[in-house]
């Protein structure tokens, strides 16, 4: 299926310029189940400044927002994942067309699964943020599986982010804002998502007040009822992450109120193409932030 995002002009996604190369990635090897590590390599090796501070983006569309924060960030090397083949291209094509006026060196964008790129392939402790906006919600009971958080991923997701990293989360679905929520309330601590902690730029701003700033629910936060019902339905946590957590600290993760980036425009949370599409419908949009602690 093609979405015509090209409109009849080739994409060019530069491998081993912007799109990283399966030279670059390598082949998973055949041990790779027997030893985990194995397929390792370090995304920061991608970057022509490989000692500067690393963030990726979990499902990156057309580029909008790696585009606009890259620009305003550049000593901060973005990687952008993106699974459907056709977005990545046009996000590497949209980098690769600045990349002469000298713009956006600090921009990757990789055609991978974001969630097995994580498990097998990422180092422990080389990511400053994840970013994950407007993740697909699947919302077939069926498709649950396919959603992006689950137990694994947060599991996957402490051991990669640096200590005080964070992974931040936007969604407009509210069904799946209460599993996003549902999830994290058994890495954050009893409680913490009715009492979640203000980020550093809201300090001071009661929570309803903030909610209104950033233009989320954080306020309310979530429905106690639909909290109730996500919990009763959710996977069990998996024997292996059960494991993992014993080498993180309890909890793993604080619950913090969403900072918005200073890409985004006034009344915007990221400022992607999916949120300025449907912000004129008048959707509302939920966000929040999950900040490692260190042992």
């Amino acid at each position: 299926m093609s979405f015509g995002l090209g409109h009849g002009k080739p994409l060019d996604p530069a491998p081993g310029v912007v799109g990283v190369s399966d030279d670059e990635l390598g082949p998973l090897p055949d041990d790779i189940v027997a030893n985990p590590e194995s397929g390792r390599v370090d995304p920061r090796a991608w970057f022509e400044e490989p000692g500067r501070p690393f963030e990726l983006e979990i499902g990156s569309g057309k580029g909008t927002f790696l585009v606009q924060q890259a620009e305003l960030e550049p000593g901060t090397n973005f990687l952008g994942i993106e699974w459907a083949g056709e977005f990545y291209a046009y996000a590497a094509d949209r980098v690769r067309r600045r990349r002469p006026a000298g713009k956006l060196a600090n921009v990757r964008l990789l055609h991978a699964d974001a969630a097995e790129f994580l498990r097998w392939r990422c180092p422990d402790g080389v990511c400053r943020v994840i970013h994950l906006y407007f993740s697909d919600p699947w919302p077939k009971a069926r498709h649950h599986k396919k959603r992006v958080i689950q137990h694994r991923f947060l599991a996957e997701a402490w051991r990669v982010l640096e200590p005080g990293g964070e992974l931040r989360v936007v969604t407009d679905h509210d069904e799946l804002w209460v599993w996003d929520m549902a999830h994290f309330e058994q890495w954050v601590g009893g409680g913490a998502v009715e009492t979640a902690t203000p980020s550093p730029r809201t300090e001071g701003v009661d929570r309803g007040e903030a909610a209104r700033l950033h233009g989320t629910q954080m306020g309310t936060f979530i429905d106690a009822d639909a909290l109730a019902r996500a919990r009763a339905s959710l996977p069990e946590m998996p024997d292996v992450v059960r494991v993992m957590r014993q080498h993180m600290p309890d909890p793993p993760f604080e619950l913090l109120a969403f900072d918005r980036p200073e890409s985004a425009g006034s009344g915007e949370i990221v400022g992607t193409n999916f949120e300025r599409k449907f912000r004129v419908e008048g959707r509302s949009f939920h966000a929040g932030v999950l900040r490692k602690r260190a042992r």
